[in-house]
């Protein structure tokens, strides 16, 4: 798969360049022990550090970068950032733009006199045909004081025009600094055709093999990641 970022040539010396999901891991994460103790157990047990899916979820696709600082104050936003006038017609230039509050109206993400906030994109993004862009919140990132609202563009087809990511502000007493290179949207491709659903019940077979895995699991720490879990490389340009 083959994604391709496009910027204009004024400012592609002032902007990062979205980065691979796995290059923007959290802090916390890095941090966090690999085990911890558990009464209910009375062992020590692995933590979400240990567990696959997770981390492979968090490092799956691309993030897209909050481009400068942003100051903010109780719900108020401000930033200093000189970047040229772009070259290009119509192009943004401040960070964020922000949806009215009715643009929410019936939505669980109203709350009265709440706009959304929009965080411009300053890159066209193209990928193959026949796929889709799903941008997200960044996976497990319940520390971000955004909650992103999650989106699926036809980016083989829409890909002269910057994708803007609206969110819902989380915490209305922050006061602080949003910094730059905070990942605000996490993308990867979707094929977009529908799958094709087929349902049956286990056979013989596959009793067996299920009661097989499933007790090697339990009883073996590490089986998902050593028999299961697919390699995964650095990507092209990485």
């Amino acid at each position: 798969m083959r994604v391709i970022f496009r910027c204009d040539p004024m400012l592609a010396a002032h902007l990062p360049r979205p980065v691979p999901a796995r290059g923007a891991l959290p802090d916390w994460l890095r941090a966090m022990p690999a085990t911890a103790y558990s009464a209910i157990h009375a062992r020590d047990i692995r933590t979400l550090k240990q567990c696959p899916p997770v981390v492979d979820a968090m490092t799956y696709g691309f993030m897209i970068l909050l481009p400068c600082d942003v100051i903010v104050d109780q719900g108020k936003f401000s930033w200093d950032w000189n970047i040229p006038e772009p070259a290009t017609g119509n192009h943004p230039r401040a960070p964020l733009s922000f949806h009215t509050p009715g643009q929410l109206a019936g939505s669980p993400f109203a709350k009265p006199g709440q706009a959304a906030l929009k965080f411009n994109s300053f890159w066209t993004i193209e990928v193959e045909d026949g796929w889709s862009l799903y941008a997200t919140h960044p996976v497990n990132r319940e520390d971000l004081p955004f909650r992103l609202v999650t989106g699926l563009v036809d980016s083989d087809r829409f890909s002269d025009g910057g994708i803007n990511f609206p969110a819902i502000w989380k915490e209305p007493e922050f006061s602080g600094v949003l910094g730059k290179g905070t990942p605000v949207a996490q993308c990867f491709a979707v094929p977009r055709a529908a799958p094709q659903l087929e349902f049956e019940v286990f056979d013989e077979k596959r009793q067996a093999a299920y009661a097989q895995t499933v007790a090697d699991v339990l009883s073996t720490p590490g089986v998902y990641r050593k028999r299961f879990r697919a390699r995964r490389g650095p990507s092209k340009g990485e």
